[in-house]
């Protein structure tokens, strides 16, 4: 049986859930949160389209449903605001998190953490330092999304499928990430050599996509109040490539252990996935400017990370 119990039933939290069905994914699914009525509707809801997708057991969960969970998944938070940084949340989020894990660890839970509440990074951190799991049982939703993003829109520009697109981005899931052009291709050419066979784009075009995906989040906040399809989406597959031991390689949070020159941090990095969590980092050789900007990257999340940790006497501050 695959457990998996997920915590906060927002827009994110319950489009989750609505794609693990929808894609066959788990076939043991309990929902926490506080507003238990809304919880209770989802999972009617949901269990009226059982007919189409084959059996599967969803049901409103207690923190008690986490002792022989699989995987935790935690999309519970306060939502990022217009104009609003990731960063910006991340005391406020922090203490929501703590609460969160005392419940789950009180269960003696011994399966993997999946975090998607935002600051993802600096929270994924947070989570392993309060757990004391090892680093392969904590896993941060990282740059993903982000990552799907950039390949959609590459895919959307020249007019190819978003799954032969393979660019990943790396580094803070928000305002310090980067995309990995140095290793991107398309269909097996290098960006170069696609840009050289194809005259009518250039890497003016790949800089505008790039930051059109890194402010995705904040348009689409400014339409419709929050962002919640494409990450439900992204842990779906994270999910799938755990539970069904797949490994498979997807750009997630992880915690660097001497990678990138840095460690004690979480990040977005390639990572293979399986049923063990984190088989391993894919440390990536980068350009001499990719580098430049995994270590602002790094630097930034250190910084919040420790602010977070400083103020919170169940942690000791990770070196810098």
């Amino acid at each position: 049986m695959n457990k998996i119990v997920v915590i906060g039933n927002g827009d994110v939290g319950s489009s989750y859930t609505f794609a693990l069905m929808a894609q066959g994914v788990g076939n043991n699914v309990g929902i926490i949160d506080l507003d238990s009525q809304k919880v209770a509707g989802d999972v009617k809801d949901l269990t009226n389209g059982l007919a189409y997708v084959g059996p599967k057991s969803i049901y409103s969960a207690e923190y008690s449903d986490c002792s022989d969970a699989d995987l935790i998944v935690i999309t519970a938070g306060a939502a990022q605001k217009e104009n609003e940084t990731r960063l910006d949340l991340v005391k406020r989020n922090a203490r929501i998190i703590k609460s969160i894990v005392q419940s789950v660890m009180a269960h003696n839970f011994t399966g993997i953490f999946l975090i998607a509440s935002n600051p993802v990074d600096v929270l994924t951190h947070y989570v392993k330092k309060l757990t004391g799991f090892p680093a392969n049982r904590v896993i941060g939703s990282g740059t993903s999304l982000d990552s799907a993003r950039l390949r959609s829109a590459v895919g959307e520009k020249f007019q190819i499928d978003p799954r032969d697109v393979n660019i990943y981005i790396l580094g803070e899931h928000g305002d310090t990430q980067f995309p990995v052009w140095s290793h991107g291709n398309i269909g097996g050419l290098k960006i170069t050599e696609w840009l050289d066979q194809h005259p009518e784009f250039s890497k003016s075009d790949l800089v505008e996509l790039s930051e059109n995906v890194k402010n995705a989040a904040y348009e689409i906040i400014h339409y419709k109040g929050s962002t919640h399809y494409g990450i439900a989406i992204s842990l779906a597959r994270i999910t799938k490539a755990i539970l069904q031991d797949e490994n498979s390689v997807l750009p997630v949070s992880v915690h660097l252990e001497g990678q990138y020159n840095s460690e004690d941090v979480c990040i977005g990095s390639n990572a293979v996935l399986n049923r063990e969590g984190i088989r391993e980092i894919i440390e990536i050789p980068l350009a001499k400017d990719e580098m430049e900007k995994m270590r602002i990257s790094i630097q930034t999340l250190k910084d919040m990370q420790n602010t977070v940790l400083e103020s919170d006497s169940c942690c000791n501050k990770p070196n810098s």
